[in-house]
């Protein structure tokens, strides 16, 4: 067949890329499920910003904040065993914590068990930040092991933001963006009291212990 007859052969007004698109994105709910999907593939949230970079045209902020939360109704409503929450990093499915001891059993390695030293740490960090380490053993009224601290470095809950402006220039301690995302919160006037913020530590760690295995703790 010659060229000629090719192009005669072939369909006429075949969509271009931007047209099949359009059609694709026709109203709310197909931009929903691609929002949808962009979250169930992202290893890390995603906030309204970037989420309307998944469009062209974007769609404003108003519309994507709104689909967020229609798209959370319609998964609680569903009852799944994944939920989609909005934490300081942006939105994100996670599974639910009443499932977590499913899924544990799936897993060959223990969580890290964190002793009462760094609970309490973590804990007079999260609520009375930014403090420095003398902060900390004068509420806890011991003295607080470098073995404590470096724990919560490393797990990127706690962080170094500043120095106090007395002699020493003693480093200020306080939680992370990242402390706040792997909670689950948005801020920390969610800050839950400190049993609860234990078992959230522990479903993270169980969740992400090959990932993120913390050191010894003392």
């Amino acid at each position: 067949m010659s060229k000629a007859e090719k192009r005669a052969a072939a369909p006429k007004d075949l969509p271009d890329a931007e047209a099949a698109a359009s059609v694709r994105l026709a109203g709310p709910a197909d931009y929903r499920r691609v929002i949808e999907a962009a979250l169930l593939a992202s290893s890390a949230p995603l906030g309204v910003t970037a989420l309307r970079l998944l469009f062209e045209p974007e769609p404003g902020g108003d519309l994507v904040r709104r689909l967020l939360d229609d798209l959370r109704a319609d998964w609680e409503a569903a009852g799944r065993g994944v939920e989609l929450v909005q934490t300081a990093g942006g939105w994100r499915f996670q599974t639910r914590p009443e499932y977590q001891i499913y899924l544990d059993r799936l897993k060959n390695e223990k969580p890290p068990r964190y002793s009462r030293a760094v609970m309490e740490t973590l804990a007079i960090v999260a609520y009375r930040q930014p403090v420095t380490r003398g902060d900390i053993e004068d509420i806890r009224g011991v003295a607080v092991s470098p073995s404590v601290l470096k724990t919560l470095e490393s797990r990127g809950w706690v962080d170094i933001v500043g120095h106090r402006d007395t002699p020493g220039r003693p480093a200020l301690f306080a939680t992370t963006k990242r402390f706040l995302d792997d909670m689950g919160l948005r801020g920390l006037a969610e800050l839950p009291a400190l049993p609860e913020i234990e078992r959230m530590m522990d479903l993270v760690d169980t969740a992400n212990v090959e990932a993120h295995a913390a050191p010894p703790t003392e």
